[in-house]
């Protein structure tokens, strides 16, 4: 394994803050600006979660499979169950604020016996979901922009090829990489301007939408909160499970806050304080467009699902506001997707960057290296940027193909999220917790969130329709399994392998009382707090 050069610590700041010793506790030296502020963590981890564009992006699992009902109810059964994981999360946030954060986690709490393949599986895992996650909420951006281009005909009838859907989605996807290149400040001022387009765009939606929609179009409340339309084939109740993939698409990246924990102020308060609003925020507001678009869709669910679009909720739209005031509002949710992907791609670069210091990654020489003008990793941006292009050149095998890529987004982040929460629990090990802390709750909250995520992953490996072919069918498994066999192959690869040099976190600023190998000994997350002595390791 190759020794990896780290970047200068603290050139601004020649006194350690609380933040820069809680992090050298753990290991490493500070290397980012902590631009962060509290509020602009959460709202970066509100913008990643995205409430209307992902609504927009995941209907069509709600809407044929229970309708208005599933729609309303669905997105308030999950909710909680959703909460249950964030609260978690944000336990182990606040123990070891890292960017690393869930293999990090992994390593410190499992068996010495297996916390190397552990951690090793959860980078990748994790790593996977975060370039994934950028290629489809990129791709969904590029769907809307084409869906606002037949809007925009007289006769509804253009159909992007998938060499314009590819072309749009390449302009996308690297005008947000040059974005994401800027320094630290700038993206964190940018959250702002993020989080008040998100949720501006939710209640201009839940005030506007019920003002305008003409009284075909209303719904009675019967019809709104009752009515379950079953257009799949599947029996009703599974049915409605399957409908729960919504909201479980749309409130994710409960870690986003977590990989921003090395930019972020007061980072072991802030980061799962981050975690926790954003779902709650994003389950309140969520629930009322749900409840909203229930309202103000009409009874013709078929006819919307079927939209000359291609898009549920620009039909929805459309019918309520007319063209004009549809493709504003339209254009207005395409910039929000567009926020979304920034930020998922700032995200992932974080924990890309962390990945590669540890050196898991192939390139890691390359991938640690933090741009000395921008002071930010400009290269793990471009290397995931190069990653979702390569991902959504499937859309020419075929739909299915590029959709099971994009489902893996969801259950990668699960088999991320389950890992170091299990480990808490499964190994013995003195877990030291942060300020933010469940107390006797913290045991039956972890099971709750392992039970439910073990759960949704086998719910999202069925296929859409009880009858399906070779070419319609759900493909998430093969992919999942796919990635994770590579993942494990790539560790146990004769002589080459991460079984023969991974050993995990390298970290590269050290208590004095340490190893000089770069690796402690001890539970990494047990240690934090004891006021132990750091100097430098020069990589």
């Amino acid at each position: 394994m190759v020794a990896l050069r780290a970047p200068e610590i603290s050139k601004s700041h020649p006194q350690p803050s609380a933040d820069e010793t809680a992090l050298a506790e753990l290991g490493y030296k500070q290397e980012f600006h902590r631009e962060f502020t509290p509020l602009e963590v959460s709202g970066l981890a509100f913008s990643y979660a995205g409430v209307v564009p992902s609504i927009v992006s995941v209907l069509f699992y709600a809407i044929p499979n229970g309708g208005p009902f599933a729609m309303v109810w669905g997105w308030a059964v999950a909710c909680p169950f959703i909460m249950c994981i964030g609260l978690t999360m944000a336990e182990l946030a606040s123990a070891a604020p890292t960017s690393g954060g869930l293999y990090y986690w992994t390593y410190s709490l499992a068996s010495p016996r297996c916390r190397n393949f552990l951690s090793w599986i959860v980078g990748y895992s994790n790593t996977i979901e975060m370039i994934a996650g950028v290629a489809s909420v990129n791709w969904a951006c590029a769907i809307q922009i084409t869906a606002a281009i037949t809007v925009t005909s007289s006769d509804q009838a253009y159909a992007a090829t998938n060499q314009q859907l590819y072309g749009i989605y390449a302009a996308v996807l690297l005008s947000q990489a040059v974005l994401v290149s800027f320094g630290t400040k700038v993206l964190a001022r940018l959250q702002r301007l993020f989080t008040l387009v998100n949720v501006l765009l939710c209640f201009i939606i839940i005030i506007a939408l019920p003002i305008a929609t003409p009284s075909d179009y209303r719904n009675t409340a019967r019809f709104a909160l009752g009515d379950f339309t079953n257009l799949i084939g599947w029996p009703s109740g599974f049915a409605f499970i399957l409908s729960l993939m919504a909201p479980l698409s749309a409130i994710g990246g409960y870690d986003a806050a977590v990989h921003m924990s090395e930019e972020a102020s007061n980072a072991a308060t802030a980061i799962p304080w981050a975690i926790i609003s954003s779902i709650a925020l994003s389950a309140v507001l969520g629930w009322g467009i749900n409840i909203t678009l229930a309202f103000c869709m009409g009874t013709d669910v078929s006819s919307i699902l079927n939209s000359p679009t291609g898009q549920p909720m620009a039909q929805i739209l459309y019918n309520s506001l007319g063209q004009k005031k549809a493709l504003a509002l339209w254009w207005l949710i395409i910039v929000a997707e567009y926020m979304m992907g920034s930020t998922y791609l700032l995200v992932g670069s974080r924990q890309t960057f962390a990945f590669a210091r540890d050196g898991a990654l192939p390139f890691s020489r390359y991938l640690y290296r933090i741009n000395r003008y921008t002071e930010t990793p400009v290269n793990t941006v471009w290397f995931d940027t190069i990653c979702a292009l390569a991902i959504g050149l499937l859309a020419f095998v075929s739909t299915e193909a590029i959709n099971a890529a994009f489902t893996i987004n969801v259950t990668s982040s699960y088999v991320a999220y389950i890992l170091p929460i299990t480990t808490r629990f499964a190994f013995k090990n003195d877990f030291k917790p942060g300020p933010f802390y469940l107390g006797k709750l913290s045991f039956p909250v972890a099971v709750i969130a392992v039970v439910w995520m073990v759960f949704v992953i086998l719910v999202f490996f069925f296929p859409a329709t009880p009858q399906t072919t070779i070419q319609g069918m759900n493909y998430t498994v093969v992919v999942l399994g796919a990635s994770m066999f590579l993942a494990i192959s790539w560790y146990y690869c004769p002589v080459y392998g991460g079984v023969h040099w991974y050993t995990g976190p390298i970290y590269n600023f050290t208590p004095a009382i340490g190893g000089e190998d770069g690796h402690r000994d001890e539970d990494s997350m047990s240690e934090k707090g004891q006021g132990v002595s750091i100097r430098a390791v020069d990589l």
